[in-house]
C-alpha cells in the first residue's frame, strides 16, 4: 500500500470521541432511559433504583477494565469483543462469543427500534399507521443508512447527541420545577409487584449499560484502538452514570409512584418542552439501532474472515475502501426484522441481557487468565487492573445470569458449551496465539515445584518412560507399548540419536525433532520428541539420562527394542548398564508386529520369578489392560517352582499378595525342573509374556543376548522388565 493510500486510509478513521465515546453514549442514554427508567425507578424505589444502577454499572466498569487491559496489549482490528476475547483466549471462546455476541447485537436493534416506534406512535398519535408498520419502515431506514457507510452513520450521531443533550436538559429543567421532599420520600422504598422484583427489574435495565460495547464494535474504524477504546469507554461510562443517577433523582422527587409504574411517558410529562423529550427518544433509539446496526455485522465479518465455519466466508466479504460488512448488514436486518414481528421490549430485553452478560463474563475471563498465568507477552499499557477485579467481574456476572433468570442463564451457558465443543472438535488452526499454552505453562510450572518439595512415596510412582525408538517409524511398536504402560497417567519421550557432531548436525537436530513431532501428533501418541546429536549411542543414552526432563519428570524406565544381531550385542549391553547403574528400571520389548491393527488375542502372561521385577510387570500389565485393546484379555501369572516346593501355601502367598495390590489375576504355580519348558507350555495362547531379568554386570554384560534368547524365542510378544527398585505393590 502506498503512502497516499495509508494517509487515505487512516484519514477515513475515527477518533475517540467520533468513534468510541459518542457511539457508546448514545446507546447508553437510549430507550431504556426515556421508555423504562420511570418504571425501574417506580418499582425498586429511589435506593434500590440506585443499587441496580450502580450493580450495573460497576460490571460494566470492570468490564471496561478488562476491555482496555487486553486492547492496549496488542494491535486491535476489527471485530471487537470478539477479536480481543479471540487472541486472548483462543478460537472456542472467541467463536462461541462472536455468535452469541452478533445475535444479541442484531436483537439489540429490534430493541432499539421498538423503542423508536413506541415513542413515534406516543408523539404522533393521529398517524394511523400501525405499530409494526412504523417498526418496519424505521428498520429499514436504520439498515439503509448504515449501508451507506460508517462515516455517514458517525457524522449523523454527531447531531443526535445534541438533540440528546437538549431533551435531557429539558426534562432536568421540568421535573425540578415540580419535585416535592414528600414525593421523594414516598418513593425511597420499593413497590416489587409479581414479575417485577430486583432481578428482573435489574434484567430490564441492564440493557442500557451495554452500551459500552458500541465502542469497542467499531475497533477496526479507529485510528488508534489501543488509546480510544480505554478513554471513550470509561468516559462514557462516567457520563451516562451521573445523568441517570440526576434523573433516578429527579425521577422519585417530582412523580408519584403510580405514575411511574403507569402506561405514562413520564420523562415527556415532566419535560419542560415536551416535543423536546420526544425528539430526544426518537434520536436515541435511532442512534442505538444505528450503533447496534453497526457493530454487530462488523463482528460477523471479523469471525467470518477468521474462517472458523467456512460457510460464513462469504459474510466476510467488505465493500469499498473501508471495507464496509454491507452483506453482514444484509442479514442483520433480516434478524432485526424478524425479531419485530415477534417480540415486545419487556421480552427481548432479559434475553440480550443474557447474551450481553455471557459476553461481559468472557471478556474479564480473558484478562483474568492473561494476568494470572503471568504470560511475559501481556504487558498493557493500561495498568489500572488486576486479575482479581477480572476474576470477579467474571464470577458477578455468572451469579448476575443466574439470579435474572436461572433456566435462561443454564440454556445459554449449555448451547455456548455445545459451540465451544463443535469448534474445538473442528481443530482449527488459526495464526495467533492464545492463553491456553500460558495456563498450562503456569499450571505445570506449579505442579512441578511442588513435586520438587515433595518426598517421593511409591504410592506416587508413575510411569516416565524414555523410548529408544530412533525416528519412532520403524520402531512403532515400543512407541506403542509405551503409550499403553502410561495409560495416560504417565509421560512417554520418544528418544532418537544422530550419530555425528552438534555442530555440523544442529539444524539436521531441528528438522529431525520436528519431524518426529509431527509423526507423533499423526499416529496420536501423546508423548514428546527429544532427539540428541553425540559420537556414539552409549554417549548419547547416557547424556540422556542425565539431562532429559525436569525435576520430578524425569524418566525412571528405559524402554528399547530387542535386537538379535551380534554387531548391536555391546550397545544394547552398555545401555542395559548404564541405565542399571543410574537407577532406571528397564523394559525390552521383542515383537513380532510393528504395530496393532487388530484385536488382542491371548493372555497377559506374566513369568513371576521374584518379587521385584514381579511388582513392576503386574502393575506395567494393569496399566496395559486399561487400554481399550487390551481389556478384555485375562491377566495369568505364571510361577514356575521347585519340584519339593510348598505349591498351596505359596498360591496362598500369592492371592494375598494380589488381595493387597488390588489386582485380580488367575495364578498358575507349577512345580518343575525346567522352568523355561515349563512357561512355554502354560502360557498359550498368549498375546504377551513379561519376564523378569537382571542386567549382569562388567564383562558378562556382552552375554545377555545369549542367555535372554531363549526366552526370547517364546510364543507372542515378550517383554523383558528389570525394576530399579522403586516400585512397591503395598503402596
Amino acid at each position: 500500500m502506498s503512502e497516499t493510500s495509508q494517509s487515505t486510509t487512516l484519514s477515513s478513521k475515527f477518533g475517540t470521541f467520533g468513534g468510541v465515546f459518542t457511539p457508546s453514549l448514545l446507546t447508553i442514554l437510549g430507550v431504556i432511559m426515556f421508555l423504562r427508567f420511570a418504571a425501574v425507578v417506580g418499582y425498586a424505589g429511589l435506593w434500590n433504583a440506585l443499587a441496580i444502577l450502580a450493580a450495573a454499572k460497576a460490571i460494566s466498569l470492570v468490564t471496561g477494565m478488562s476491555i482496555s487491559s487486553v486492547a492496549t496489549n496488542m494491535r486491535v482490528q476489527g471485530g471487537g469483543a470478539y477479536y480481543l476475547i479471540s487472541r486472548s483466549l483462543g478460537v472456542e471462546f472467541g467463536g462461541v462469543i462472536a455468535v452469541f455476541f452478533y445475535i444479541a447485537q442484531a436483537v439489540a436493534v429490534t430493541l432499539y427500534v421498538v423503542g423508536f416506534t413506541e415513542a413515534f406512535c406516543s408523539a404522533f398519535p393521529d398517524a394511523g399507521l400501525p405499530f409494526r408498520t412504523v417498526a418496519t419502515i424505521t428498520n429499514l431506514v436504520v439498515f439503509a443508512s448504515v449501508y451507506i457507510g460508517a462515516g455517514w452513520t458517525i457524522r449523523l450521531q454527531y447531531v443526535i447527541l445534541t438533540v440528546l443533550l437538549f431533551a435531557i436538559a429539558s426534562f432536568f429543567a421540568g421535573a425540578l420545577e415540580t419535585s416535592s421532599f414528600q414525593t421523594l420520600q414516598s418513593n425511597l422504598g420499593p413497590n416489587w409487584q409479581a414479575g417485577y422484583t430486583f432481578f428482573p427489574v435489574f434484567a430490564l435495565f441492564f440493557p442500557a449499560v451495554t452500551g459500552i460495547m458500541a465502542g469497542v464494535n467499531m475497533s477496526g474504524d479507529l485510528k488508534a484502538p489501543s488509546q480510544s477504546i480505554p478513554r471513550g469507554t470509561f468516559l462514557s461510562i462516567a457520563v451516562s452514570g451521573g445523568i441517570y443517577v440526576g434523573i433516578a433523582i429527579l425521577l422519585a422527587a417530582s412523580t408519584p409512584r403510580q405514575e411511574l409504574v403507569g402506561t405514562g411517558f413520564v420523562m415527556q410529562e415532566r419535560a419542560l418542552w415536551p416535543m423536546l423529550v420526544y425528539a430526544g427518544v426518537i434520536c436515541a433509539t435511532l442512534s442505538s439501532a444505528l450503533g447496534s446496526m453497526m457493530g454487530a455485522p462488523r463482528i460477523l465479518q471479523a469471525f467470518a474472515r477468521d474462517n472458523i465455519f467456512r460457510r460464513l466466508r462469504w459474510f466476510g466479504q467488505g465493500s469499498g475502501p473501508s471495507s464496509e460488512p454491507r452483506r453482514a448488514i444484509v442479514l442483520t436486518f433480516f434478524i432485526a426484522q424478524a425479531g419485530i414481528l415477534a417480540g415486545d421490549l419487556d421480552t427481548v430485553a432479559p434475553v440480550i441481557t443474557m447474551f450481553f452478560l455471557l459476553t461481559y463474563g468472557t471478556m474479564n475471563l480473558a484478562c483474568f487468565f492473561e494476568g494470572f498465568v503471568k504470560n511475559p507477552s501481556f504487558r498493557p499499557t493500561f495498568r489500572y487492573n488486576h486479575w482479581s477485579v477480572s476474576l470477579m467481574g467474571a464470577v458477578g456476572c455468572l451469579g448476575v445470569m443466574f439470579l435474572i433468570s436461572p433456566l435462561w442463564a443454564t440454556i445459554s451457558i449449555a448451547l455456548a458449551g455445545i459451540l465451544y465443543y463443535v469448534i474445538a472438535r473442528a481443530e482449527i488452526q488459526v495464526k495467533w496465539g492464545d492463553v491456553d499454552s500460558g495456563f498450562a505453562f503456569h499450571r505445570a510450572r506449579k505442579a512441578l515445584l511442588k513435586l520438587e518439595s515433595e518426598r517421593y512415596h511409591p504410592k506416587n510412582w508413575r510411569p516416565s518412560i524414555l523410548v529408544l525408538a530412533g525416528a519412532g517409524k520403524t520402531r512403532l511398536h515400543l512407541c506403542e507399548y509405551a503409550c499403553w504402560m502410561t495409560a495416560g497417567r504417565g509421560v512417554v519421550s520418544v528418544g532418537q540419536v544422530i550419530h555425528g557432531d552438534l555442530d555440523e548436525f544442529l539444524e539436521r537436530r531441528t528438522e529431525a525433532e520436528a519431524v518426529m513431532r509431527k509423526f507423533l501428533q499423526k499416529e496420536e501418541f501423546p508423548a514428546f520428541p527429544v532427539v540428541v546429536v553425540e559420537e556414539t549411542f552409549y554417549v548419547a543414552v547416557k547424556a540422556l539420562l542425565q539431562c532429559h526432563g525436569l525435576g520430578g519428570m524425569r524418566p525412571n524406565t528405559v524402554m528399547l527394542g530387542w535386537s538379535s544381531e551380534p554387531e548391536n550385542a555391546g550397545v544394547f549391553a552398555a545401555t542395559l548398564d548404564i541405565a542399571k547403574r543410574m537407577k532406571r528400571s528397564l523394559v525390552v520389548v521383542a515383537s513380532g508386529q510393528e504395530e496393532r491393527t487388530e484385536a488382542v488375542e491371548g493372555f497377559v502372561n506374566i513369568w513371576w520369578s521374584d518379587k521385584d521385577s514381579g511388582a513392576l510387570m503386574l502393575l506395567l500389565a494393569y496399566l496395559l489392560k486399561t487400554n481399550d485393546i487390551w481389556k478384555e484379555q485375562p491377566l495369568r501369572i505364571i510361577r514356575p517352582v521347585p519340584p519339593k516346593a510348598d505349591v498351596e501355601n505359596m498360591k496362598k502367598e500369592m492371592q494375598d499378595l494380589l488381595a493387597h495390590a488390588r489386582i485380580s489375576s488367575e495364578i498358575v504355580i507349577t512345580a518343575t525342573e525346567n522352568p523355561l519348558e515349563t512357561i512355554r507350555e502354560t502360557m498359550e495362547p498368549s498375546a504377551v509374556l513379561f519376564a523378569g531379568f537382571e542386567p549382569p554386570d562388567g564383562d558378562m554384560a556382552r552375554e545377555i543376548n545369549t542367555q535372554l534368547q531363549p526366552v526370547i524365542d517364546l510364543p507372542g510378544d515378550v517383554v523383558l522388565v528389570y525394576n530399579a527398585g522403586d516400585v512397591s505393590l503395598g503402596a
